[in-house]
C-alpha cells in the first residue's frame, strides 16, 4: 500500500521561548543534524528564500548537487525570482516552484506532497519559517518535529509555528539530547 504522502519532518532552530529570530543560531550544528534524515526534498517557503536572495546572488555557483535533495519552494504569489541561483548554489539537485492554481490563491500543500511522493520522495524536510510550518501543522501534514533549542531568550515575536498557534497535538518523544555548545535537540513524532 502506498503512503498518502512522504514523511514530513519540520526541523527548526529555536530559542528557549520558541522564537526563530532575534538570536544567532548554530547553523553548522543545525545542518549537521538535518543531514540525518537524508531527505529527498527540502521544502521551504518563499519568505525564507527571499530573506536570503542577496546572499544567494553573491554566493559561488558550483552547480546542482548530484544526488542532493530537490528544493521545493512554496511560492503561491510568484515572488521568488532567483531560480537559477538556487539551482546552481550547490545545495540541491534541482528546484521546483509550488504555485497556487489561482492568482492570489494558496498552494494546496496536501496535493503538493502527494505529487512529490509520486515523483519518488520518501522524506521531506521542512526548512522554513513559521508560516509554512504552521500551515502544515494545521492541515495535519507533519510527522515529526525537530527543535534545536538554543540557550538564549530572544525576546522575539516570531515563533516556530507562525502567528497562529497550531492545533492541539499529541506528541511522542523520539529523543532529547544535548548537542553542540549548550544546545538541546528535541525530536517528537506526531501521534494520530
Amino acid at each position: 500500500m502506498t503512503a498518502p504522502r512522504p514523511c514530513v519532518v519540520v526541523h527548526v532552530a529555536v530559542s528557549l521561548e520558541g522564537a526563530t529570530t532575534g538570536f544567532e543560531p548554530d547553523v553548522g550544528c543545525f545542518y549537521e543534524l538535518a543531514r540525518r534524515w537524508e531527505e529527498d526534498v527540502t521544502l521551504t517557503g518563499a519568505d525564507t528564500i527571499l530573506a536570503q536572495e542577496e546572499t544567494l546572488a553573491a554566493s559561488p555557483r558550483p552547480g546542482p548537487a548530484l544526488g542532493g535533495p530537490l528544493l521545493a519552494v512554496v511560492d503561491g504569489r510568484e515572488r521568488v525570482s532567483r531560480w537559477e541561483a538556487l539551482r546552481e548554489c550547490g545545495h540541491w539537485s534541482d528546484v521546483l516552484a509550488l504555485r497556487a492554481r489561482t492568482v492570489g490563491g494558496r498552494v494546496d500543500l496536501a496535493a503538493a506532497l502527494r505529487t512529490l511522493r509520486d515523483r519518488g520522495a520518501r522524506v521531506v524536510r521542512v526548512d522554513s519559517g513559521g508560516k509554512l510550518t504552521g500551515a502544515l501543522l494545521r492541515r495535519g501534514l507533519v510527522d515529526e518535529l525537530s527543535l534545536l533549542v538554543h540557550p538564549v531568550i530572544a525576546g522575539s515575536a516570531t515563533r516556530w509555528h507562525g502567528p497562529v498557534p497550531p492545533p492541539a497535538l499529541v506528541l511522542r518523544r523520539v529523543t532529547a539530547e544535548p548537542v553542540g555548545d549548550g544546545l538541546v535537540w528535541l525530536r517528537y513524532r506526531v501521534c494520530d
